[in-house]
């Protein structure tokens, strides 16, 4: 992980830096399995019980309860969500002396229905996208937009910009989103459209709701768009530049043809990219099927940066196992908690309980582990327009040095909100993700994230 002292911590504190290894596999990954059954069983009960309407308008009244209680004090407070914050992640966070945290209980955790008709399902802020694609995909259909993670939540991308490798043709998250319902802070329950909403709310609802984790609503369901799906993935990964992908990705005659349904790269550093350009076949050839999804398959970045030596290769991945090919790795992240997480034996014995659960490795992880992760990892996304990538990534190498990083090319139309490009052009950008520990020595985590801010701001990305 990193190699720092970890400071007179006591005993505990030493193990949890040193063999922490040993925690995660005997102790969380049994409990994320086990947790994951009860979940997604209890999902699918309520699912084909139809029993979450009826829940979620008592939910909804009990915000608004607790809203109306604190109305006095809205100008001395901050109010955020209280239920299931080790399950979710919810920080905390430090806003001055002068202002005190009041915790709200919204425990929206339900998927409530799916509407072929519509082409649209409608579920609660704490949906995670595991739970979407299961119930969803056995059903013929699926989201225009799904995120890699499980553990993802429908809450966090509409708020955090949820991107994806259909991004560069599907948008954001919140772009699928058709509708959202909202309290207030005066207590009052809203519905948010393009259609619904009034003209003074339109900047910061529907597909412009705000992609800022502070605002100024308690966000209580949403409708999403659906699109049929199509079984597999067929992915062409080479070691061609990054910039080969995109720009087929972004060019006029690939947005008419439709042939390009998804995008991404990871730089393994900056001589070499991996590039991985698919499209979304009717059928598939049954010798070029590879289920990476599968407990004893090779984590995903370990698997395409063998491309490296092996040069182009085709391949047909069933859908679900290509949303969410980076959940079993966390993307990279796994190797530095599990450093053997990808030995065959590993694997084939105990690959079938990966991934431990992120809110359970931050709540077992102590004060001497938080600070080594504060003060040597970094977990950045930067968004910046595709004609600034070449710069981005020399900036990234001088200032952090970390690889793999990930990138992501997605559309960003002039809607109006908090999100928009400059101009009144659509534009295409690219979500640079920095996952792990930096390879620099002047890593400083206040003064480095400061300058890569600045540059960010430079060219006009967020």
């Amino acid at each position: 992980m990193v190699n720092k002292k970890p400071g007179d911590g006591g005993l505990m504190e030493y193990f949890l830096v040193h063999y922490r290894w040993v925690l995660v596999v005997f102790f969380l990954l049994p409990m994320s399995f086990f947790y994951d059954i009860y979940y997604y069983t209890r999902s699918w009960i309520i699912f084909k019980l139809s029993s979450a309407p009826r829940e979620h308008v008592k939910r909804v009244k009990e915000v608004q309860e607790q809203v109306l209680k604190l109305q006095d004090h809205m100008m001395t407070i901050v109010i955020c969500p209280s239920d299931l914050e080790w399950m979710f992640d919810v920080k905390e966070c430090i806003y001055g002396k002068e202002k005190i945290t009041k915790k709200i209980k919204t425990d929206m955790v339900e998927l409530f229905s799916q509407e072929p008709q519509k082409h649209s399902v409608r579920c609660e802020p704490m949906v995670t996208m595991g739970q979407l694609t299961h119930t969803l995909i056995d059903l013929g259909w699926t989201l225009p937009v799904v995120p890699e993670m499980d553990d993802l939540t429908v809450g966090g991308l509409v708020m955090g910009t949820g991107i994806e490798s259909s991004s560069h043709k599907s948008g954001l998250f919140q772009h699928q989103c058709l509708s959202f319902e909202l309290v207030l802070a005066d207590g009052s329950v809203v519905t948010c459209s393009e259609n619904e909403v009034a003209s003074s709310y339109l900047p910061f609802y529907s597909p412009f709701y705000p992609s800022f984790f502070h605002n100024f609503s308690f966000y209580l369901q949403n409708d999403d768009k659906l699109v049929p799906v199509l079984w597999f993935q067929k992915s062409q990964t080479t070691e061609k530049l990054i910039l080969d992908c995109l720009s087929r990705a972004s060019s006029p005659e690939t947005a008419q043809s439709q042939l390009i349904k998804s995008s991404e790269g990871l730089t393994i550093d900056l001589k070499f990219r991996v590039n991985i350009c698919q499209d979304r076949p009717v059928s598939a050839t049954l010798t070029l099927v590879n289920a990476i999804g599968s407990w004893y398959k090779p984590w995903f970045f370990k698997h395409v940066s063998e491309f490296l030596e092996k040069g182009e290769a085709v391949e047909y991945i069933p859908i679900r196992d290509y949303y969410h090919r980076h959940t079993r790795s966390i993307f990279w992240e796994i190797q530095d908690i599990i450093p053997f997480g990808n030995n065959v034996v590993f694997r084939y014995l105990l690959g079938w309980m990966v991934p431990p659960k992120v809110s359970l490795l931050k709540l077992t992880q102590g004060e001497t582990v938080k600070k080594l992760y504060e003060n040597n990892h970094v977990i950045q996304d930067m968004l910046v327009p595709v004609a600034n990538m070449k710069e981005a990534l020399e900036m990234f190498e001088k200032e952090v040095k970390i690889y793999p990083i990930w990138l992501c090319p997605f559309k960003l139309p002039p809607n109006p909100g908090m999100l928009r490009p400059v101009g009144d052009a659509e534009t295409l950008y690219v979500d640079i993700g920095i996952y792990g520990v930096p390879g620099v020595d002047d890593f400083h985590p206040i003064n480095t994230t400061r300058r890569v801010e600045e540059f960010v701001r430079n060219v006009k990305g967020f």
